[in-house]
């Protein structure tokens, strides 16, 4: 079977999930697509992943009600090997690559990381994942009964949920105790969508001019349009926005259905984290920056005067 490893927020799916019962569906592998669901309080979520899997394995405990790599790691594994399954799909989160290895570990199997591209090939799976910021693509193989894959959000096209539901069941798990336990969880308090789920982004780069210049257009422009925040390293760096909102090689990969980039050169740093974008909208004042060659549309021109004006327009 293939095993795919949900993530959940909130009691809902994340988009990751979907996209990792896409990339399942687009393998070309035999076996069923089963759904793992971890965590305590979790029949919402697993009634949600019974629409995008051909069966659910659902462990409802409370000692899952937090994320433990330790504890994640060997429940997947165990997961894995009663089930017989030879293919373990991870959403490549920061969890779940923190995890991913520890499960390839215990199964002693090859690891398949941060892939953008998978496929079955005469019984090997073949991926694509990129390096040296996302300068050089390298096609990767592996050979073995069972092959452990951490799949980059953002990059495969999420699955339609299904007519038919699927049969849930629950599993029985041995579990190691947990040697950190969480004293406190804080939860930042927005009403914006978050960035890796949203269907419009708008992004700021050093050209808006300052923080406030930031808050006045992007964040002003993102509140029109209902959109989500994000913004180029340089920015985070410069401590203008939180690290939460970077896009890019080390920050989050995004593929909304427009990608609105404000006052970004375009470097290929950043274009690793957007460049999937159904549609991309450059604003910058020079015409020959990077980012209009991947644009599906560009403005040359003053952001301090072209952002307020469709803000303008956006209101009226």
């Amino acid at each position: 079977m293939i095993l795919l490893v949900t993530s959940h927020a909130n009691g809902k799916l994340t988009k990751a999930t979907y996209e990792l019962a896409g990339a399942a569906r687009a393998i070309g592998r035999e076996g069923p697509i089963t759904a793992l669901v971890l965590g305590s309080g979790v029949s919402q979520v697993a009634a949600e992943a019974a629409k995008i899997a051909e069966q659910v394995l659902v462990a409802d405990r409370p000692e899952l009600a937090h994320y433990d790599p330790e504890v994640w790691s060997a429940a997947v594994a165990q997961v894995a090997q009663e089930g017989e399954a030879h293919t373990i799909l991870i959403a490549a989160s920061r969890g779940g690559r923190e995890y991913s290895p520890r499960v390839a570990v215990k199964l002693d199997a090859p690891l398949l990381e941060d892939v953008v591209s998978l496929h079955d090939s005469a019984g090997k799976l073949i991926a694509e994942r990129y390096s040296f910021l996302n300068r050089v693509s390298e096609t990767i193989e592996a050979n073995g009964p069972v092959v452990v894959v951490s799949v980059k959000p953002g990059v495969f096209a999420p699955a339609a949920p299904a007519s038919e539901v699927a049969e849930q069941f629950d599993v029985d798990l041995d579990l190691p105790q947990p040697r950190v336990k969480v004293l406190q969880q804080v939860k930042e308090a927005s009403d914006r969508v978050p960035l890796a789920e949203a269907d419009v982004v708008v992004a700021g780069g050093r050209g808006v001019g300052s923080p406030q210049g930031f808050t006045n257009l992007i964040v002003g422009l993102a509140d029109q349009l209902g959109a989500a925040v994000g913004a180029t390293r340089a920015v985070v760096d410069a401590g203008w926005r939180p690290y939460a909102e970077q896009v890019g090689q080390t920050g989050k990969t995004v593929q909304p259905k427009a990608y609105i980039a404000v006052g970004i050169s375009g470097a290929v740093q950043h274009l690793s984290g957007m460049n999937r974008s159904k549609c991309i909208v450059a604003i910058n004042k020079d015409p020959d920056a990077p980012i209009f060659k991947i644009a599906d549309y560009g403005i040359v021109g003053d952001v301090q005067e072209i952002v307020p004006a469709l803000i303008e327009q956006l209101r009226k």
